[in-house]
């Protein structure tokens, strides 16, 4: 009787469990199951509105059409020059965040701690729409920097620093980072505060400084943390999202800032071309899922253990 009861209450409890996380899944399933239905598109010669019929099938004409033309080519590889910059800028100073968290936690004035972590945090619920208008205000031409170097005399004429096509990759860094630093930090935060303090307590006694607890506690501690987010972004490398590079994006800059996700979404919205950019997609979609399984299988090789 009681090795039932037991069963029952796992059973239970099962049950409640999986009722939590039912909502979750559905809009897993909503949002990004049922859409790949969508990928129909990229074999059929889809002219909307019109409903789709197999007399629009084609194939894979759209695949073979991305390649079909030097000027093509030349156009795919611009873009895949400026996703792997932006991407790999990303990798490069993905320890930032890490480090923000650290010395954000050394921190010993409460208020301020909190201060700082609030101001840092709340830039990343802000949409891309609004730190654009935020950019404008600061560099348009006509713009408080602009105004500020006409005044001291610094510069006769304003200086586009939205217009300008040089060093469009790392501005767009520092607008990502300037956005997402402090929300990153969470998990690092997360990790620190699961720290053992009789670690802390140890480094202390035997005479470390500030800085030697943090090189021989603090990171050692949440570098398993650093290595999954890593490993995670090299997953996601060809995904930069689309909205900041589409609210930045201009006439001057166009060449070195339209990455893989903005090129897909100009063609479609900007020529038409819905079945190219839904080819397109899908194959984005393939070398991610490809690199997501190859990182979780260099996960397994250097740290014993993956992430999914």
């Amino acid at each position: 009787m009681r090795e039932k009861a037991k069963m029952n209450r796992r059973k239970a409890r099962g049950i409640r469990e999986f009722i939590y996380i039912l909502p979750f899944m559905l809009l897993v399933a909503v949002f990004s199951y049922y859409p790949l239905y969508g990928w129909v598109y990229a074999f059929f010669d889809y002219k909307p509105p019109f409903p789709l019929s197999m007399d629009q099938f084609v194939g894979f004409k759209w695949f073979v059409s991305m390649v079909d033309t030097p000027v093509k080519v030349r156009q795919l590889v611009d873009v895949l020059r400026n996703t792997f910059a932006m991407s790999g800028l990303a990798l490069i100073f993905s320890w930032f965040p890490m480090v923000f968290a650290i010395f954000l936690n050394e921190i010993k004035n409460r208020r301020f701690k909190k201060f700082v972590q609030t101001a840092t945090t709340f830039p990343n619920f802000i949409s891309w729409i609004l730190v654009y208008s935020i950019a404008f205000s600061l560099f348009s031409t006509s713009g408080a920097m602009n105004s500020i170097l006409m005044t001291l005399g610094i510069t006769d004429s304003p200086i586009m620093f939205l217009q300008s096509s040089e060093n469009v990759w790392f501005r767009m860094w520092l607008w990502l980072t300037w956005k997402n630093a402090g929300w990153a930090a969470i998990m690092y935060i997360a990790a620190i505060t699961g720290i053992d303090e009789q670690l802390i307590e140890a480094a202390r006694v035997d005479g470390a400084t500030r800085m030697q607890t943090i090189w021989h506690v603090t990171v050692p501690s949440i570098l398993p943390t650093y290595f999954v987010l890593v490993l995670l972004q090299f997953a996601n490398f060809l995904s930069n999202g689309m909205e900041q590079y589409y609210v930045f994006q201009n006439a001057f800059n166009k060449e070195y800032i339209q990455v893989l996700d903005l090129y897909v979404y100009n063609l479609a919205m900007g020529t038409g071309g819905y079945s190219l950019s839904t080819a397109i997609s899908i194959l984005k979609s393939i070398v991610s899922v490809v690199l997501l399984f190859g990182m979780n299988k260099l996960s397994k090789l250097v740290r014993g253990e993956g992430f999914i």
